[in-house]
């Protein structure tokens, strides 16, 4: 579980920094420009990170079914080795996907006037931007998009349901409780992320920008990666306690 956390916490990472340095220098000198090298870098970046954490929260389901399934085989089953296998189709599953994706939009003719109706270049907002046909990047967009997107989706509901029918044979209220406690936080995130996801690229590239919710952008681009490693860490009793010897309040009398 926690091999898992970790590799979600660096993806936020990686993730932010590819959008947040660029748009503070912006704010900073007052100017809303980038090289098409650094939009091209920062597409292959922020794809890669979105397409990896589709796949990492499926795993971290997977995970989470296991524990509550197989609680006494668990260590067994997810052993350092099955963990480090996970991640690192993850890592090139994602990689190939970003590179394919990057290179067609590189191919792409760019007659101006070059505008990105958005904060970061994504795939959608750089589409709208070419005077050549899009045609192929629009059919590896929606192939990504079923696979990557509604086919871990819906792993992610079947996992839970698996996970749900398995809570309701526990005996006891108090054990289905911490069953279900084991995995909200991932739960949480899960809606949090699929949501904005959904909401963002369901929508076909012949949608006018302006009617695209760029709030939505900044939720899953910067919002949900500072309320990841808040959200798990603060389901951790430890960490509570050091938070709470770090900050103290005055006890009520």
């Amino acid at each position: 579980m926690y091999f898992f956390i970790s590799s979600l916490a660096i993806l936020d990472l990686v993730g932010v920094s590819s959008v947040l340095p660029k748009m503070l220098e912006n704010l900073i000198l007052g100017r809303n420009t980038i090289s098409f090298e650094g939009c091209v870098a920062q597409l292959y970046t922020f794809t890669f990170s979105v397409s990896t954490e589709l796949i990492l929260l499926t795993v971290m389901s997977y995970d989470r079914y296991l524990a509550i399934r197989q609680p006494l085989h668990y260590v067994t089953m997810m052993s350092k080795r099955t963990c480090i296998s996970l991640m690192a189709g993850v890592w090139a599953i994602s990689t190939i996907n970003s590179l394919i994706n990057t290179l067609l939009v590189a191919q792409l003719d760019f007659c101006g006037p070059n505008l990105v109706q958005n904060f970061l270049c994504e795939i959608p907002s750089v589409l709208a931007l070419s005077c050549s046909s899009t045609y192929v990047n629009e059919i590896t967009v929606y192939m990504a998009d079923i696979t990557l997107g509604m086919g871990n989706f819906l792993l992610v509901i079947l996992s839970y349901c698996l996970i749900i029918t398995t809570i309701l044979t526990i005996q006891g209220s108090a054990g289905k409780w911490k069953a279900f406690s084991t995995c909200s936080s991932h739960l949480a995130i899960v809606g949090l992320f699929y949501s904005t996801i959904i909401y963002t690229y369901i929508q076909p590239t012949s949608t006018p920008l302006e009617k695209k919710n760029k709030t939505v952008s900044i939720m899953y681009t910067l919002v949900i990666p500072t309320l990841n490693p808040l959200i798990y860490s603060l389901r951790n009793k430890v960490v509570k306690v050091a938070f709470w010897k770090i900050v103290p309040f005055p006890k009520a009398n």
